[in-house]
Formats: structure tokens, sequence, C-alpha cells
């Protein structure tokens, strides 16, 4: 988040020589190297030795160049054999000879690994990951003289071909998922596009790796994180590189995922934090480009539906744990409240006008200057922080602070960062560019952050706003001992583990509040969107954003309700804070007024109504929020997700399942109270009519009383509890079960008592009447029926 005004705005990026780059903080877009004249390009040629009991093998790379070519008034620049040019030519090879791998992690994913240097694999923990990978053993092999065949125990193959080298990759049932093109594959005059190769750069010698797929021709792909473009990323370039997106309209993202899956079945990750590139048939329309800025290409291909992948994906890198109850509540906040009166007149308002409302986000305006974060309260805008933050908790509501972790020359704390080196040296080695940046690679910046912190959790705090993160210098040395090549997209990752283990340490709660991630930032929820426009395009973008990032392995997404960077309309805040009710979590921010009560009592009632339906439902939210970090699945999901066989489905990126039964149908025209909506197969009831739709087809349907459309899948039983203005207020021994059925046959669902694993519901009907097949808490929770659409016989 920022003022509006604030023109330097953190400008940590860094102008990298080569690249074409002209500002600070240009994304960098590796694949343009891979265009040029100077490179040498090597193209992988046949597979000399390969042994299936370690999967260990050798590849021989042919050297090319690209060639200038004139024809017909034009210059091409296809690639041409090329010859050593190297000196003494005994030391080094033109054709290199250079260890590669495949090994086998589950029954439903497999690692593919290609070095550029004659070296070791490099086995140290990663930070993206969530552990050591695993190795499976009962993968079998069989082998002829020109094909290598691993097939794994759910039935998946993987060919390696021996000369020339090729590896394909083929579901149970023999169809082709994707395999690997090289130079002559296929036949063509096009010259710009590249085939699986790596090149050496005349600039500094490094190696940056190509890694080229097919894609079927009605291939779709989806991912890459929380990408505001168009859901399917088929035709995109996708520029994985932290950047401030500075809105939600644009092709800059705070939060890249080198991962993506495909509807061909498979999915992949790119382990690496180098900047990565995804050519997904930009270029070429057959072609799939992954452009990574590392000389070691290490990608996990995983293998199934989008559950199953996505399952397999987390179980690698990691899965959310489930944040306190209480976070699931309305988050008020605006950019800013600024002393103790504002704080407990919001909070007295929000009780008197019946708001059920769980926490206050105090953003940058708690310093005795604004935006200039010393992690201390105002001493003249707060009389008693600590005795406020406990007196707002007894009313059921948690304090959340913003901060960040660049520090300007005039922060008092910026002299002593420097002192004790804390900071992102600068390429002198020794001061940091503009501002001081934490160096989270550094155990002793981590541990005088945390420390900060940890004051501000004792007093109370429930939740620390992890903002930005997304600008570390690129040209920064680290205290990794690498520069900001690799440390600048895991930035973000070590930031969000800085924060997040301090707050679980000192309250025991999983929970920030952060913009910026990385691959593995799942493992520290939670996420919000960023500084969405305030307008229809920016909601429906936001949209895409989340559900992107949710197919990239995140459970929780939040955003700014009505958007950030203006005040929103009435209209616009009323429909999006439906939207915003309806996600994973919800929080109102950006420029003043953000209360409802500055807007009148006609949308005051309205907005009362949007966040009471939110939480009567957070029995089903809880549920959901369990069940799904479990599984290593998306709370806010595609239709797809939960329907893979459906081809529609596929095609839908404005409406979404919350969970497993809910489907949600924002409204993003203004003044709307109808839309076209999708329903997937099967038999749909609307929540708030009660109507029934026939699933498989379109229909125009009105929203409700709150401005949105909600559908529930028909045989779902829906837990509700009573209305309380906090979570901490609600009767979890009283529960509702709302029954949709629309012939009789038994409903299910699912319910989670705080704290718990979640528990399977069964309803049924007897004479008619709504039965519960079987107790889960064994008479510990009363149960009341509520029979929404039934026709029994």
């Amino acid at each position: 988040m920022r003022r509006i005004l604030c023109v330097l705005s953190f400008g940590l990026g860094v102008v990298l020589p080569g690249m074409g780059q002209n500002m600070r903080g240009d994304l960098v877009d590796v694949s343009e190297a891979f265009q040029r004249l100077d490179p040498v390009y090597f193209i992988p040629a046949r597979t000399e030795a390969f042994d299936p009991a370690t999967g260990q093998g050798q590849l021989r790379w042919q050297r090319y160049e690209r060639q200038p070519s004139l024809s017909f008034g034009k210059i091409d620049r296809p690639l041409v054999r090329a010859q050593s040019t190297e000196f003494p030519a005994t030391e080094y090879d033109q054709d290199p000879v250079l260890p590669f791998s495949i090994e086998p992690v589950s029954a439903q994913s497999v690692r593919l690994r290609l070095l550029t240097r004659a070296a070791q694999a490099d086995d140290a923990p990663s930070l993206m990951l969530a552990g050591p990978v695993p190795r499976d053993t009962r993968w079998q092999v069989h082998q002829t003289d020109s094909l290598i065949t691993l097939t794994s125990p759910a039935g998946y193959q993987v060919w390696l071909y021996r000369d020339p080298w090729r590896i394909a990759f083929y579901a149970p049932d023999g169809r082709l998922l994707t395999r690997t093109m090289t130079l002559q594959e296929p036949a063509t005059f096009a010259f710009d596009r590249v085939p699986f190769c790596y090149i050496r750069r005349s600039e500094d010698l490094s190696h940056w790796t190509a890694a080229t797929f097919e894609l079927a021709p009605e291939e779709k792909l989806f991912g890459t994180g929380e990408s505001f473009t168009r859901l399917n990323k088929r035709g995109q370039k996708v520029v994985a590189f932290l950047r401030d997106g500075m809105g939600a309209q644009s092709q800059r993202m705070y939060k890249p995922i080198p991962f993506f899956l495909s509807s061909q079945g498979y999915g992949v990750f790119v382990h690496t934090s180098t900047p990565v590139t995804f050519d997904f048939g930009y270029t070429f329309d057959q072609f799939n480009t992954i452009y990574t800025g590392d000389e070691t290409l290490d990608l996990f291909f995983f293998f199934g539906t989008p559950k199953q992948i996505l399952s397999e994906y987390t179980a690698l890198t990691g899965r959310s744990p489930v944040p306190p109850l209480w976070s699931f509540g309305l988050w008020m906040s605006r950019i800013t409240y600024d002393s103790e009166q504002q704080v407990r007149e919001v909070a007295a308002k929000l009780r008197q006008h019946r708001i059920p409302s769980d926490v206050i986000h105090l953003d940058t305006g708690w310093f005795e200057t604004d935006w200039r974060n010393d992690y201390r309260f105002s001493t003249s805008r707060f009389t008693d922080p600590a005795r406020m933050i406990a007196d707002l908790k007894a009313q059921g509501f948690y304090i959340s602070l913003w901060q960040l972790p660049y520090f300007s020359s005039k922060n008092p704390l910026y002299a002593e960062i420097v002192e004790k080196g804390l900071h992102v040296r600068s390429e002198n080695g020794r001061l940091p560019f503009e501002d001081a940046v934490l160096d989270f690679s550094n155990p002793e910046a981590v541990a005088w952050y945390q420390e900060k912190l940890a004051a501000l959790l004792r007093m109370g705090v429930g939740a620390i706003k992890v903002d930005f993160g997304e600008d570390a210098p690129v040209n920064g040395i680290y205290a990794s001992g690498r520069t900001g090549w690799y440390e600048h997209n895991l930035y973000p990752l070590r930031y969000n583990q800085a924060a997040a283990e301090i707050t679980t340490r000192i309250t025991g709660a999983h929970l920030i509040w952060a913009r910026s991630a990385w691959a593995g930032s799942q493992r520290y929820p939670l996420h919000w969107g960023g500084d969405a426009e305030n307008t229809n395009s920016a909601m429906a973008a936001t949209l895409r954003g989340g559900l992107s990032f949710g197919l990239s392995g995140f459970t929780y997404w939040s955003h700014d309700v009505g958007g950030f960077v203006a005040q929103p309309s009435a209209d616009l805040y009323r429909r999006w804070l439906a939207f915003g009710v309806l996600s994973s979590h919800v929080r109102c921010h950006g420029a003043p007024p953000r209360e409802p009560w500055a807007y009148g009592d006609a949308f005051m009632a309205d907005f009362r109504r949007t966040v009471e339906l939110r939480y009567r439902l957070m029995p089903y939210l809880y549920a959901q929020a369990v069940r799904s970090s479990a599984e290593g699945h998306p709370m806010l999901r595609t239709l797809f997700f939960e329907f893979p066989d459906d081809p529609t489905s596929w095609l839908i990126e404005d409406q979404y399942m919350l969970g497993e039964a809910l489907l949600v149908a924002p409204l993003f025209a203004d003044n709307a109270r109808a839309r076209q909506v999708y329903l997937p197969p099967g038999t749909w009831i609307d929540y708030q009519s009660g109507q029934v739709y026939e699933g498989a087809r379109w229909h125009t349907i009105e929203a409700g009383a709150v401005p949105i459309i909600v559908l529930v899948r028909d045989h779902t039983v829906l837990p509700h509890i009573e209305l309380a203005q906090s979570t901490s207020a609600m009767n979890w021994r009283r529960l509702e079960l709302q029954v949709f059925s629309t012939d009789g046959a038994p409903a299910t669902g699912w319910v989670a008592l705080p704290g718990q694993e979640a528990q399977a519901l069964t309803v049924r009907f007897e004479e008619k009447k709504p039965v519960l097949q079987a107790d889960p808490f064994q008479g510990s929770v009363q149960w009341t029926f509520q029979v929404r659409t039934v026709a029994v016989n």
C-alpha cells in the first residue's frame, strides 16, 4: 500500500547490464537474452549414459550460434552449428557432456535436473521446499537400445530417448501430456522460437537455461502466482520477477510463483529463485518455453487432476496452516487511523451500529511520523496503546499493525541497522543503496527484526502487516553470499517467514497479512492482493489474481474491499464487499472514508446485511479452511478445480467456487442487479432465493438482498451459527444445519469446531424430516435444521 503522492515509492530495483533495463524496478525478462547474437547456445543432442538405479545420466550438448541471414530484404537470426572458439582448445569442449537426472518423487511426480557445468547437483536444503525431496523407489524401468521407460505405480510414464535426446510424459491411458522440443521440431521457417537449450552469456559467462515443451492445440495453462492478466495464460508471456505491482491491472506481480498447471493433466514447478520467464505459446504457439537465469535447470512435474497436482506440489513446497478463527472475521481499516481516539471511536461505532467485526487495522499512521516505521506507537497520539489494545480485545477486537522492511536515512533506526550491518549492501560492499533494506538472509537481522515485532506482539497486537518486500536490490550483496540475482525473488519468502515465526512463537497464531510472496510463502498465511484501482475492471482483475494465486498453492487470500487508490463509489463498495465477504478473508481498506456510516444509513444497512451473511456462514468457511489446508487447496477455486471434466468450466474467469459447495458470481457492472452465470453439471439452488437451476448451461440470475449471486450444490449441508458481533462471542455448541436437497436424497457437508479437524456430516430424510445420520460430536453440539429446498415423495 502507499499514499498516492508518494513519488519515490521505495524504488529499490536495479539496472542490469546487458538486459536493456533503464529504470530501477524494471522487470527482468531473461527470455530476451536468447534472441541475441553474442551468447553461445548449447542444445541437447544425445544421451551418453543413464543409470536406471540412480536416475543419473550424462547428456551431450551441441554448440550453436545465431547467425544473421539475409533473405527477401529482411534479416533473420537462425541458430546454426558453431565451432569452438575458446583458447586453449584443449581446455574446453566444443560439445560438452554434462550431468542430468530423472528422479521419481512420488507416484504422481518426478524431478528433472540438468546441469550446465561439470559439477555435482546441489542438494543443500532449499527454503522453497518444505523438507528433503523424497524418492519413490516403486517406479519400474524398462530399457531398449533407443528408449528408457520409467513407469510409476499410478501408471504415469516418462520416456527418455537416447539419440536424439528427448523426454516425453504420458498419462496412464497412453495420452501424451507433453514432451521436450528440440531444434528440428517442428520443421519451420520461424527463427525466433527457442528450443530446449542453455546459453553462455558474453557479459559475465553465466549460464541461463530454456526448457521447451510442446503445447497441445487446445491446451490451457494456469497459475504463475497472483497474475492479474487473463486467467488462462496460453498465448501470454509471464515474467516471474517480483515487483511492486502498483495496481491490479498490469503484468507486474506482487506474488509471482514459478509454478503452473495445464489442462492436459500436469503441472510444473521451476525450482529456482532467479528470474523466470514463461513463454506460453506467446512467441511460437506450439512451444511452452520456460526461461531461467539459473545455471541449473531444476523442474518438478506433477500429474493428475488439478486437485491432485496442487496436493502434490504443496506436499513438496508446504501447505498453509489454518489461521486463527478471529482472522476470518471482518477487518476494518483505511489509510490510515492515526490516533487512539480514532481507533476507539471506530470500534465503538462498529458495535453501536451492530456491524460484526473482529479486527481493526492501523496502517502507516501509528508512528510519530507517518510512514517512518520505528516499531513504536506515537506518544503524542496514543496515550496508552497497551491499555487500548486490552480494552478493544475485551470488546472482541484484535489490532493489526502496518510496517515495512525499508528504512530511510531519516529513520532513527537507520544508523543502528547500518552500524550493525543488518542491511543489504550495495555494490561497494559496505553501504546500502538508498534506503537500508533489512537483509533477511542474515540471522542477526532476523533476530533484530523479530525482537522489534515481539515487543508489539507481547503488548497484545494480534497481527503484523508484512507490507512491501517486492523490490529488494537485484545487484545487492546479501549475507547469504549471493547477490540479488538469487535473493531478490527469495526476499519475500524470508520476510514472510521471519514475521510469521515470531508471531506464532508469541501468540500461537499462524498469521501475517502480507503483500509479497514467492514459492513456499504459502507456509506463512495470509496474503492480500495489493493496491487495486477503484474500478469494475480492477475488481475483475483482482478476482483473476486471486484465482491464479490459489492455483499456485496458496489456500488463503484477501483483497482491499472497494479498491485501494481512491474513495470507492457506494455502488462499487457495496458490490465489492459482497465479493470480499465470500473470500477467504475480508478487509475494508484504502483511501478514506471506508467506514460504512460515512456513506449513509441505507448503505450501512446493506453493509451490515452483507457482513452478517459471512458471520452466519462461519462454520462452513472454517470447515472449508481446515479441509483446504489439509489438502493444499485454495479456498477460492476456479470452476474447473471442482469440475475438471466439464469443458466450459475451464473457460470461466469471473466466477468461482468458495470451498466445495458454494458457487459465487460477483457483479462487475455499475448498478448491476443480475448477470449471466454459467453453472457446471448438476442441480444448483440459489442461496438467497431458493430458486433451482439446472447445470451445464448459462442462466440469467438476479442477485438477492446481498448484491452477489451465490448458488449451492444440490445435496449439500451448510452449517450455520447464530449471529454474533465477533467470532469470540459465537456459540459453537449450537449450530444450524441448512439442508439443500431438491429430491429428498441425503445431503452431505463438513463442520469443524475451532482448532479441531473437519468432520463429515450426512443428513437424510425420515418421514420428510431431516435427521443427522451420525453426530460427529456425540451430543456436545446442539443441532437445529432448516430445509431450504426439498421435494420428498
